[in-house]
């Protein structure tokens, strides 16, 4: 997990296809980076030979959606958006199918392979890419196959997915760093685990939110509660606790405390 420790740090030398490949072992602990780095190189190639020796920043955006989104079928998951593998480097490359923040990624990686300044974009509720060249900013979706957006556009786009007032939000069109992205991935992935019920790998994914923010209340709660589930009631009782501890005028602490009496009910007749 070096490599997604560093992204999540923000160091500069981090990449984020190997950080995002360590956080795929969360799901398959087994799986070698390399082949998918490869496929990656791969990628970045066809794109260069589509280019056929242009190198306007319209021919590479031409090339890359060709490439992507025509050629080898990337597209978002809009039948199993709440998929885990949709949030998965590996799986996304070798499904073709992602989220909006898994696609954009790729998105990214390809292009900095081919020097190109590719960066996200985090909107509420989406994810784009902007795509910068001297004075040229332009604005790219890759969940919806590549579309190009103008800045009104991707404002438009936030208020209908996350029915915010994009204009009471500034910065909302500035790139996000390593950090930001990774957490994201991180809590999508959480959370498709949750919905799935699967609470022994949500349970996984919070250790390592938890290990990036400490002091998120929020993470504790989340991870007592998968630790329920999983019947390991000393380490649910300790993350209840942590979460009082962070977050002592929380609306539901009352309903925290109760939960903590019954744990200590239920030790108390192991004992």
């Amino acid at each position: 997990m070096q490599h997604l420790w560093a992204a999540l740090n923000n160091e500069d030398s981090a990449e984020l296809d190997r950080a995002a490949l360590d956080m795929a072992l969360i799901e398959n602990p087994v799986l070698e980076a390399e082949p998918w780095l490869a496929e990656l190189d791969r990628m970045a190639a066809g794109v260069l030979q589509r280019m056929g020796g242009e190198t306007s920043a319209a021919a590479f955006i031409l090339a890359m959606n060709g490439h992507l989104f025509q050629e080898l079928g990337f597209q978002g998951n809009q039948a199993d958006y709440n998929d885990p593998r949709n949030s998965c480097l590996d799986e996304v490359l070798r499904r073709r199918l992602g989220l909006p923040i898994t696609l954009s990624l790729v998105y990214m990686e390809i292009a900095r392979r081919l020097g190109r300044t590719v960066a996200g974009i985090g909107l509420p509720g989406h994810f784009i890419v902007q795509y910068s060249e001297g004075q040229l900013r332009t604005f790219i979706d890759p969940f919806h196959g590549g579309t190009i957006l103008e800045d009104r556009e991707c404002l438009q786009l936030a208020e209908q997915i996350a029915g915010v007032e994009a204009s009471r939000e500034p910065g909302l069109l500035e790139p996000v760093d390593k950090r930001y992205i990774l957490m994201r991935m991180l809590n999508n992935l959480r959370a498709a685990y949750s919905r799935a019920e699967n609470f022994e790998k949500a349970s996984a994914t919070l250790d390592v939110l938890i290990a990036a923010a400490p002091d998120t209340a929020d993470y504790y709660k989340r991870r007592a509660i998968s630790r329920m589930h999983l019947r390991a009631l000393t380490d649910a009782s300790a993350d209840f606790k942590a979460y009082l501890r962070l977050a002592p005028e929380a609306a539901d602490r009352e309903e925290v405390r109760q939960q903590l009496s019954a744990i200590h009910r239920w030790l108390g007749t192991l004992n």
